[in-house]
């Protein structure tokens, strides 16, 4: 329990129902389609929609979405592949021609076809009670009459709108600039789009006058998407894959997600009696940076379109952690893993939902980088992401930008289960952060026993790219412990990622709580 003479947050309980995700407003609406007598793939679905109006530099009707969840009354988790393809014209070798050793990321090239519209309305037919038109009047309403921008979305709105070209800067910026807090938001243009989804539901984005405006924007900047890829574009039902850690398993979004480096992770740090570390201590983050260097070193290799991922048994075989775990000095930093050849992110938002049945929605949902491409299209202001800035154009790589393959993603929602049950839907936003987010988190909570809030709230450090970045909240003395381990010490200057998740208690309550990263909450009745 926290020190209540500190600030802070409790967890939020409730029994009935619950959201916890990173607007407040999102939040709400997922309680209202509760309350209408929808389940929790409605209000999920309701949230995440409108949080492209709510945090628009985040995600969007233009980007891609990864699902794990379980039905009501039933233990086995499900997952879905709600993320888009290249065009079939697209082409590593003719970029490579042109002189790029990598995807230009505001270009029509980092461009993949939106594959979350095809997934929420798959799964609002297959899991949902209510219906498109019901579960989208929210996003509807509030795109038409406008959202007062919060206060992180407004740090992040002004970070990233140097990325707004064309017309995504009318459609985005107000009087040429990004609003401030409290100003308000309108997207007249994706009201439209919706209201032609929910009548006629995935063919309306797809096909038409919709799929028409973002094409010939793609086309006059020089894409090579056709109708072609956009009418063909369907998500993939799957199923996750898994690892033990303590007393819990980790479940995770297979590939082309990252989320087996999170479980690779885990089990390398089971290798070493992190319980036993001070949780804030130089001992702690040092084996942890030093397990993401090697289980990204992995995940670099390895993970990429779901037909073309390469060695996934030998990244969840414990032998590979043992063997890896092996190569950890506790008194020595080790040279950074292979660089990255894909280009990273850390903009996403994170939707989870449990109702009163018990079924479980985790569900993250992103355009890339922050407001993706920068291109939106002319006339209905879809912003497009970047999600093919996540391909490599290194020949023969696994991840190697080709036709109508789906690139490595970074964003993972994860599920905890304890004795076969889902126990914890939870995500941790934040790009390439997320595995590391994922194995700090459940370390929190089995290693220290931390209470989930308090598990959220504390302090994060992530090894990327040859630096140790450590939040603002360890203290000198641990950050000059760790140089004199040999570790690049940076302080960051922005969070590191933002968690939500739902604790399903044994006793049936529902816990839940929220990152103060961000400015949503959890919400529950």
């Amino acid at each position: 329990m926290r020190d209540f003479h500190f600030p802070g947050r409790s967890e939020v309980l409730a029994t009935d129902g619950m959201c916890a995700t990173s607007h407040p407003l999102a939040a709400k609406v997922a309680l209202d389609i509760l309350g209408q007598g929808g389940n929790a793939m409605d209000a999920a679905i309701a949230a995440a929609v409108l949080l492209g109006i709510c945090e628009p530099q985040m995600t969007g009707l233009g980007g891609d979405c990864f699902v794990l969840y379980n039905r009501a009354g039933e233990s086995d988790v499900h997952a879905l592949n709600g993320s888009g393809r290249a065009p079939a014209a697209a082409s590593a070798e003719r970029l490579r021609q042109q002189g790029f050793d990598a995807v230009p990321l505001t270009s029509p090239h980092a461009v993949t076809i939106p594959g979350a519209v095809d997934a929420f309305c798959h799964l609002s037919r297959t899991e949902g009670r209510l219906g498109l038109d019901e579960i989208l009047k929210p996003a509807i309403h509030y795109a038409e009459v406008g959202i007062p921008v919060a206060p992180r979305v407004a740090h992040d709105w002004a970070r990233d709108a140097g990325t707004l070209q064309g017309a995504a800067r009318s459609h985005f910026l107000i009087d040429g600039k990004a609003p401030q807090v409290g100003r308000m938001f309108r997207a007249p243009g994706q009201a439209e789009v919706l209201r032609r989804i929910a009548r006629d539901g995935r063919d309306a984005f797809y096909t038409g006058e919709i799929a028409d405006d973002m094409l010939t924007t793609l086309q006059n900047l020089g894409g090579v998407h056709t109708g072609e890829d956009f009418e063909r574009t369907t998500c993939t039902p799957t199923l996750p894959i898994g690892g033990t850690y303590k007393d819990v398993e980790l479940l995770e979004h297979p590939p082309n997600g990252q989320g087996a480096t999170a479980i690779l992770l885990l089990n390398i740090l089971r290798h070493f009696d992190i319980a036993k570390m001070d949780p804030w201590g130089a001992a702690r983050v040092h084996i942890e940076a030093e397990a993401t260097k090697l289980a990204y070193e992995a995940r670099n290799r390895f993970i990429a379109d779901p037909d073309r991922s390469q060695q996934l048994d030998w990244m969840l075989d414990p032998k590979t952690a043992a063997e890896l775990a092996d190569r950890i000095d506790p008194n020595r930093a080790m040279p950074s893993a292979a660089p990255i050849v894909e280009a990273v992110h850390k903009d996403t938002v994170y939707v989870t939902v449990v109702d009163r049945d018990r079924m479980a929605v985790s569900l993250i949902y992103s355009i890339f980088n922050g407001f993706g491409s920068g291109i939106a299209s002319e006339r209905f202001g879809i912003l497009l992401q970047s999600r093919g800035a996540g391909f490599t154009l290194q020949s023969g790589h696994p991840n190697e930008m080709g036709g109508g393959k789906r690139p490595m993603h970074t964003i993972i929602p994860g599920m905890l289960c304890v004795d076969g049950e889902p126990a914890m839907p939870f995500g941790v936003m934040g790009g390439a952060y997320q595995p590391t987010g994922h194995a700090r988190l459940v370390s929190n909570l089995t290693d220290f026993r931390l209470d989930l809030q308090t598990a959220i709230d504390a302090p994060r450090a992530f090894a990327d790219g040859g630096v140790l970045k450590m939040e603002p909240g360890y203290q000198d003395r641990t950050r000059k412990q760790l140089a004199d381990l040999g570790h690049n010490v940076t302080i960051t200057e922005t969070p590191l990622g933002g968690a939500q998740a739902i604790r399903i208690r044994s006793d049936g309550i529902l816990e839940g709580a929220s990152d103060p990263r961000k400015d949503g909450c959890a919400l529950g009745f």
